[in-house]
């Protein structure tokens, strides 16, 4: 596993919470049931520094017809997760984290990546972060994604190992098994615990 050393503090550094809304509750139509298992932890994260903490918010389109390519096909599957066919409130982030938003960031996608069509890399740029600490939902999916953009960017990624939950905790396992043999140089797996321990307060 990579391991931060003891020197290795966390500065310059926003906390990155992936997708953690609604729509994926246990309660949502794309349900990670133990979404509710790490929202605590979450929450203790964003509380060490609410300003710098950014969540993504997965934002579907109004029709199939509006994305390209695939994604029609996929959204045709999933009609019922266009946005007039979702419950008020679908893609809003869950309670226990929306409440810390100001001063938290919000930033809305349209694709797996936090990255892809959003205004992350530059609202990044414009503080100088060159380190993210990554929490959220799927493991698997859009948190995937986003590290191996993050990776491409150049960023130092933390993974916040007790931080994320899936659908699938084969895929969930399976992710935990590739950043732990094959992106040890640009991937770091932390407990929750050694990320707070690490993370210096100043910018």
């Amino acid at each position: 596993m990579a391991v931060a050393r003891s020197c290795d503090t966390i500065s310059n550094a926003v906390h990155l919470s992936i997708d953690m809304q609604n729509i994926f509750s246990s309660a949502g139509i794309w349900p990670t049931p133990w979404m509710d298992r790490v929202v605590p932890g979450i929450v203790r994260l964003v509380a060490h520094d609410p300003a710098r903490t950014v969540f993504t918010r997965f934002i579907t389109p109004a029709s199939a017809d509006d994305r390209p390519g695939r994604w029609q096909r996929y959204f045709a599957r999933w009609d019922c997760a266009t946005q007039p066919r979702l419950p008020p409130g679908a893609l809003d982030i869950v309670s226990p984290l929306a409440r810390f938003i100001p001063p938290a960031t919000a930033i809305d996608k349209p694709g797996y990546s936090a990255f892809f069509a959003s205004t992350l890399q530059s609202f990044f740029a414009e503080k100088n972060i060159d380190t993210l600490i990554i929490s959220g939902s799927e493991t698997d999916v859009c948190v995937l994604a986003t590290i191996l953009d993050a990776v491409d960017r150049g960023f130092r990624v933390i993974v916040v190992e007790d931080g994320l939950c899936s659908s699938s905790n084969q895929g969930h396992d399976a992710l935990m098994m590739l950043y732990r043999t094959r992106f040890t140089d640009q991937i770091e797996l932390l407990r929750l615990d050694a990320v707070l321990d690490l993370w210096q307060e100043a910018l």
